[in-house]
């Protein structure tokens, strides 16, 4: 199966398995998506997460899920992709949206590395939206 817009295949997989319930999701490996794996454990929106270069082509992302301990709902509420392959968004640091008046992140690909909003803001840069998630 040849994917043609891999960051949407990871947030897929990513809202599958939550809708699923299941605890650890495995999603094949590339650097950008390392980076956003690494802004989601840093949020605090997953649990754990371990990358195995070795499985494969081109490695493994295994990502643990997050669930609300009281109610088992999922903590990623919504992961939407912005920038699709035939569309690409690009905002400059003016124009950064806030999620959900900043209780959400966007993820940005910007010149310095995949960041989230606030520190794109923080350096004055802007990029290309990635993705939202709240």
């Amino acid at each position: 199966m040849i994917v043609t817009d891999p960051i949407a295949d990871y947030l897929t997989r990513l809202r599958n398995a939550q809708m699923a319930g299941h605890k650890v999701v495995e999603i094949p490996s590339s650097n950008m998506k390392k980076a956003i794996t690494e802004i989601l454990y840093d949020q605090g929106y997953i649990l754990k997460y371990k990358f195995d270069d070795n499985a494969g082509k081109q490695g493994i992302i295994s990502i643990a899920l997050k669930y609300d301990p009281i109610t088992k709902k999922p903590i990623i509420r919504e992961l939407k992709r912005v920038s699709k392959s035939g569309l690409r968004q690009y905002a400059g640091v003016k124009d950064l949206q806030y999620v959900i008046s900043g209780l959400g992140i966007a993820i940005i690909s910007t010149s310095q590395g995949v960041m989230t909003d606030k520190k794109a803001r923080d350096l004055n840069i802007g990029g290309e939206v990635l993705c939202y998630v709240y």
